[in-house]
């Protein structure tokens, strides 16, 4: 065996299994949304129909995305200017620095059942820590019904979002901060330059390049959202109140696997592919223009 061949024989085993676990599954999930399929009876060739009734005749697939994009412009804000002035805080101090660094990524390991049981029990509408403490505080007379409204039910995965992702984009930005050179923070306090100042002069603008992965990683992030929901509102109804928070991945997962529609769950699935692509463009282009005029 000629010496060329050896790494491609080594490398055989993990071609083998990524074509067969990740490349076929894409390929045929393509084949079968031109279908009409149930998983057990023989596959009917419709064409574009799956397609075309998604585009227009499935307000549910609508509503999901439109709840998506609603729940990511509830949250993602605040994860990341939350996430950017906790690394500044805890990448300018040297006590205990760790100990909060650990304490703040402990909510993005966390398991998703686990969070789902803690947001469930803060803001149960009887029994919730919430409503107790609010009422407590007089901030209100009588408990919100946070799982029962469409606009609260939003609020809530918003919050679930906040809390699991700041730690994450923390970490990042620590990690953007250490590549700062201090000489540039040194000679901007030289120069009798403000905290604040030197904040929106030096720290944002070099953690640009940051800013915009982590924005472009959470529009692909939110557009697949689904644990968040799913099982905050696991024993009521699909998409929660008024199907409010019904997700576009919540809806390709009810259609495909709850009333077995596997053909046009496919064609859900590659049309979310294809929305996912066009904002990701979008914002990568308009993100990139903005560092441009600077």
């Amino acid at each position: 065996m000629s010496i060329k061949a050896w790494p491609y024989l080594f490398l055989s085993p993990f071609l083998l299994f990524y074509l067969a676990f990740n490349i076929f599954p894409i390929i045929y999930s393509f084949y079968i949304s031109f279908t009409s399929w149930d998983g057990f009876s023989e596959k009917t060739f419709v064409g574009f129909d799956n397609y075309i009734r998604v585009f227009t005749q499935d307000p549910s697939f609508w509503k999901s995305v439109w709840n998506t994009l609603l729940i990511m412009l509830m949250s993602t804000p605040f994860v990341i200017i939350f996430g950017l002035l906790l690394a500044v805080f805890l990448f300018n101090i040297t006590k205990w620095r760790s100990f909060f660094q650990t304490i703040n990524f402990i909510p993005y390991i966390t398991t998703p059942v686990a969070i789902g049981l803690i947001f469930a029990f803060l803001f149960d509408w009887s029994s919730g820590t919430v409503n107790h403490l609010l009422m407590s505080t007089g901030l209100i007379k009588e408990g919100i019904n946070w799982l029962g409204e469409p606009m609260y039910a939003r609020i809530v995965v918003a919050l679930m979002i906040i809390w699991k992702y700041t730690g994450y984009h923390m970490a990042i930005y620590l990690t953007g901060l250490s590549t700062i050179p201090q000489e540039l923070y040194e000679a901007a306090k030289m120069d009798g330059s403000s905290a604040v100042n030197t904040f929106f002069k030096i720290t944002i603008p070099l953690l640009a390049p940051i800013t915009m992965f982590l924005v472009l990683t959470d529009i692909i992030g939110g557009l697949q959202m689904f644990d968040e929901p799913k099982l905050l509102f696991t024993d009521t109804a699909v998409g929660g109140p008024e199907r409010s928070v019904l997700t576009a991945i919540w809806h390709f997962y009810d259609t495909t696997f709850a009333t077995s529609r596997f053909g046009y769950g496919a064609a859900v699935s590659f049309s979310l592919f294809l929305i996912i692509i066009i904002f990701t463009l979008i914002s990568y282009k308009f993100l990139n223009k903005k560092e441009s005029y600077k």
